[in-house]
């Protein structure tokens, strides 16, 4: 049998925020065996902790949706960094923990200060204009929105380890009335050639939405990945300056799952330099998995 953890990330209550399984000492098993674990444990993702193959690293980390393995995602990223550094420590402290994932190597500054815990992750790979925007009456249809619904900004679609579709929402009625729609819905994944859009309106502070039906997720939570990426998005339609821009987002708020996420942005020349995800995690489980 083998360990594992369960939390809620991007939050610091119980309940809320995005649950998580960590299955710690995972290394003896087959891709085949995770995707069936991650299929069992049906969240949003699952991340599996493995020997490094650099003793230098913390760990080596696969992460699967119930329906397959992806390179690199936020909150898998927050809450194995904060679990693993809480088991390694007591009392205040502050430490990096280096995640290989198949995107690439995750350092995760994970800091806890009276009794309070953050941890925040460099995006692994700077996210990029990934392909042509489906038309925007396709996307409104799709979300069971009118066009006049979407905006100010463009829609974007933009990538940095996995790809998302980007809809921006003029307000939060909009947003809460948004749902995926068939058969719009599926004609849109295939003509931006994704499976999650991510919407976003910046009517007072940002809040989110990402809906991924077709991934087995019909609405994260909170999409740390997502909202790494997201800086591509407002870059792209002139929401960013050069310098450092730290934004706060919410997430997960119209299913009852309430998300806390820190986004920090640094712009030079126009161009991305780093993006950082911060966010805090509160363990609510364990156990053991038996195998057959």
């Amino acid at each position: 049998m083998i360990p594992f953890h369960t939390l809620d990330v991007f939050t610091d209550r119980a309940f809320a925020g995005n649950p998580l399984a960590v299955v710690l000492e995972a290394g003896g098993l087959s891709p085949a065996q995770m995707q069936t674990i991650a299929r069992e444990f049906n969240l949003s993702e699952t991340i599996f902790v493995q020997p490094p193959a650099n003793p230098a690293h913390t760990a080596r980390v696969r992460i699967f949706f119930p329906t397959a393995e992806i390179p690199f995602a936020g909150h898998p990223t927050i809450g194995c960094a904060i679990l693993l550094a809480e088991r390694a420590q007591e009392g205040d402290f502050s430490i990096t923990i280096t995640l290989e994932e198949e995107a690439g190597l995750v350092p995760v500054t994970v800091t806890r200060q009276a009794g309070r815990i953050l941890a925040e992750f460099t995006a692994p790979v700077l996210p990029f204009a990934a392909g042509a925007v489906p038309d925007r009456a396709l996307i409104a249809a799709a979300l069971d929105l009118t066009p006049a619904d979407l905006g100010p900004h463009a829609p974007g679609l933009f990538q940095g380890g996995p790809r998302f579709l980007y809809v921006p929402v003029r307000d939060l009625d909009g947003l809460a009335k948004a749902r995926p729609m068939e058969p719009q819905w599926s004609r849109l994944m295939a003509a931006a050639g994704v499976d999650s859009a991510y919407l976003y309106t910046s009517a007072g502070d940002y809040r989110a939405r990402m809906f991924s039906p077709t991934a087995g997720i019909p609405e994260d939570p909170a999409t740390g990945s997502a909202t790494a990426i997201l800086a591509a998005q407002l870059l792209a339609n002139g929401a960013l300056a050069d310098g450092t821009t730290v934004l706060h987002l919410q997430q997960g708020v119209e299913m009852g799952r309430p998300s806390d996420l820190r986004l920090t942005v640094e712009v030079a020349d126009g161009a991305l330099v780093a993006v950082r995800i911060a966010g805090t995690a509160v363990r609510i489980g364990e156990g053991r998995l038996r195998l057959p």
